[in-house]
């Protein structure tokens, strides 16, 4: 079976980047997920000035906006580390929150997927042939955290 996610308000809600689980990356708290991955967009780039605004934004929403604005020039090696960025904060999200992190072991073996409509690199598009990023990235990070319980329980 597949889980599908997308939205907040629908099951597996929590899996979504704009859920309200903040996290704290380098000693800076981020109200959510996606406001981290937006706000590192700009690091070391002559755009930077816009990364207070984006940890400042009072939605996920409105801080992808800022992060997506067309303008704006991302920094050079983002295509390279923009999976790992948002690998370092799903973990860290999952991690810090026991409920949720039960929510993704207790889906154990199934593939995650993110429903989105019109992302086909984080999600599947609408024709289902998007990549799936952030469903691989969950789905990696639900095998990492078992690993770790795994050894705690072990010790």
């Amino acid at each position: 079976m597949t889980i599908y996610f997308y939205k907040v308000w629908q099951p597996y809600g929590c899996f979504s980047n704009f859920s309200a689980h903040p996290i704290e990356i380098q000693g800076t708290y981020w109200p959510t997920v996606e406001h981290y991955y937006q706000a590192q967009k700009f690091v070391g780039s002559e755009e930077a000035i816009i990364i207070p605004s984006i940890h400042a934004a009072p939605t996920p929403e409105e801080a992808a906006a800022l992060g997506r604005y067309s303008t704006r020039k991302l920094r050079s090696d983002w295509e390279m580390v923009k999976t790992d960025v948002m690998r370092t904060a799903v973990l860290k999200k999952f991690l810090t929150h026991t409920d949720i992190k039960e929510v993704l072991l207790v889906t154990g073996n199934e593939v995650l997927v993110e429903n989105s409509p019109t992302d086909y690199f984080w999600g599947c598009g609408a024709d289902k042939t998007g990549q799936n990023h952030l469903g691989k990235i969950l789905m990696s990070v639900r095998e990492e955290i078992r690993q770790l319980v795994s050894l705690s329980v072990n010790k």
